[in-house]
C-alpha cells in the first residue's frame, strides 16, 4: 500500500470533541447503547438481549469468571496486576512475519489451529481495504485469512458481531483472537454460543480508539503520519513508528502533546480494568519482556496446549526485571491530580525526565507491574470523576488491592480514601 491510498488525516481535532465523554453518541447504530461502550460488536448480534447481563461495563465479573475458569481467585503479587496465569515466557518465531506488528505469533498460532483441524474458524481482525489501521472483523477460515491480518489495529473493533455467522455456518469449533471487554463478554455468554470448544487468544488492549481519532493522533505525534506502518508504546518510554521506507521514528512518552490529544480516548477505555486480558487462555504481548521479544502468560489448560502447539516454531528468551516502579509513583499521582490536557513542560526539563525514565526507570516484568498500576489508577480516578455512581459496578475488587501500597499517598494527594466508603459506592 502507497502512500497515496490512505485517507486523508483530519488535523482538525478528535472526532468526538476534546470533553465529550459518552463514545461515539451521534452514531445510529450505537444508540441505546451505555455510555460505557467499546463497540465490541456483541450488541450488532442475536444475543444483544445479553448485553446487560455480559458487559464489562454494566458489571465486571472478572472474579466470577476466574473462579469459573481456575478454581480459585487471584493471589498477590503479580497475580492482582497481571491476572491468574500458569506460566510466563519471553519468546519469539524464529522466523517473523515482516508485516506483523512483533514477530506474528498470534497470527501464527490462529493459522496452526486451523492448520491442525482444531478449530474450524478464527475471529481476528484485519484492515478494511484501502487503509492500514482501520480494524474489520473477520472470520477466517482458512491459515493463508488469519495470516493476512497481521499488524496491530489500535482501533475500535465490533468483532463479537461474528457471532451470527459463527451459529449460521454451524462452526462448533472456534478460536478467537480478542481484547478484553471482547473476552469477558464472550465468557459470561459462552454458554450460549453452542460450541464445543472455544480457544482465546488475548491481546493485550489499552486506549483503544475510534479511527478518525487514530488518523488525528497520527497527525499530532509523527512528521510524516502518511507512512507510518505501525507503531507502539515501547518499554525504553518512547512511541515507536515504524515508516514504509523502514526507518522508526521515536517520540519520548514525556514530548507528547497531550493538550492536543485529551479527548481521543473513548470513555469506555478509560474505564477499563483488564489491559492485560486476564480471561483469555493466553495472553501473547510485549510489555513485559525485553525489547524484541513478545511477552506470553498462559492461564489455563487449554492456554498450554495452544503454546505448546506454537513452541517448535518459537525461540526461547529470558524475562527479567530492574528498577523501582514506586519511584515514579508520586509524580504520576501529582500529575492525575491537575486538570488533564496541560501543555508539555519545557523542553530540557522534557529532555531530562526522558534521560531519567530510560536509565533509571524500570524494565522488563518491573515495567508491566508499572504500567499495569498506572493504568489502574488513572481509570479509577476517570470513573471516579466522570461516572462515580458505575464505580461499585465496574471496578473490580483487585484494583483495589493492587494498589494498597499507595493508599496513603492516594489519600494524601486526591483527598479522599483509595477504597470507597459505604457512602461513596454506587449502587449495585
Amino acid at each position: 500500500m502507497t502512500s497515496a491510498e490512505l485517507a486523508p488525516l483530519d488535523a482538525d481535532g478528535p472526532s468526538k470533541g476534546l470533553d465529550q465523554i459518552s463514545l461515539l453518541s451521534s452514531d445510529e447504530r450505537l444508540k441505546g447503547r451505555p455510555r460505557l461502550c467499546s463497540d465490541c460488536g456483541f450488541c450488532d448480534s442475536s444475543l444483544k438481549l445479553l448485553m446487560s447481563q455480559t458487559c464489562t461495563f454494566v458489571r465486571n465479573q472478572t472474579s466470577e469468571i476466574e473462579q469459573r475458569l481456575h478454581g480459585r481467585t487471584r493471589q498477590d503479587g503479580d497475580e492482582g496486576r497481571f491476572g491468574i496465569f500458569r506460566a510466563m515466557h519471553a519468546a519469539r518465531m524464529a522466523r517473523p512475519n515482516p508485516k506483523a506488528q512483533w514477530t506474528g505469533m498470534v497470527t501464527a498460532l490462529g493459522a496452526r489451529l486451523l492448520e491442525l483441524g482444531r478449530v474450524e474458524a478464527v475471529i481476528t481482525t484485519g484492515a478494511a481495504p484501502g487503509t492500514r489501521f482501520k480494524a474489520q472483523p473477520l472470520l477466517a477460515r482458512t491459515p493463508a485469512e488469519v495470516l493476512a491480518t497481521a499488524g496491530n489495529k489500535p482501533c475500535l473493533s465490533p468483532s463479537l458481531g461474528l457471532i451470527d455467522a459463527v451459529r449460521e455456518q454451524g462452526i462448533k469449533r472456534l478460536a478467537v483472537i480478542g481484547t478484553g471487554c471482547q473476552v469477558h463478554q464472550l465468557r459470561v455468554a459462552e454458554a450460549e454460543l453452542g460450541l464445543e470448544r472455544l480457544d482465546v487468544i488475548g491481546i493485550p488492549c489499552s486506549d483503544n480508539v475510534t479511527y478518525p481519532d487514530l488518523e488525528y493522533f497520527l497527525t499530532q505525534v509523527s512528521r510524516s503520519p502518511h507512512t507510518v506502518v505501525h507503531h507502539e508504546f515501547m518499554q525504553d518510554f518512547r512511541l515507536w513508528m515504524r515508516h514504509e521506507d523502514g526507518h522508526v521514528e521515536r517520540l519520548n512518552y514525556i514530548d507528547f502533546p497531550m493538550d492536543k490529544l485529551h479527548g481521543i480516548f473513548p470513555s469506555s477505555c478509560l474505564s477499563c480494568f483488564d489491559y492485560p486480558n486476564t480471561l483469555s487462555d493466553l495472553t501473547i504481548g510485549y510489555m513485559g519482556a525485553s525489547l524484541g521479544w513478545q511477552w506470553v502468560m498462559v492461564r489455563t489448560q487449554a492456554g498450554e496446549e495452544l503454546f505448546d502447539l506454537l513452541r517448535p516454531d518459537l525461540e526461547m528468551g529470558e524475562l527479567s526485571e530492574g528498577g523501582d516502579r514506586t519511584r515514579g509513583m508520586p509524580r504520576f499521582m501529582e500529575r492525575l491530580s491537575h486538570p488533564p490536557g496541560q501543555k508539555r513542560p519545557p523542553l530540557p526539563i522534557r529532555k531530562l525526565v526522558a534521560f531519567l525514565q530510560r536509565s533509571r526507570g524500570p524494565k522488563g516484568l518491573e515495567f508491566a507491574r508499572a504500567v499495569v498500576e498506572m493504568k489502574l489508577l488513572r481509570n479509577l480516578n476517570y470513573v471516579r470523576s466522570k461516572f462515580p455512581r458505575f464505580e461499585s459496578r465496574v471496578v473490580p475488587a483487585h484494583v483495589y488491592a493492587t494498589l494498597a501500597p499507595y493508599a496513603e499517598l492516594y489519600a494524601q494527594t486526591f483527598g479522599r480514601p483509595l477504597v470507597p466508603t459505604p457512602e461513596e459506592r454506587g449502587p449495585l
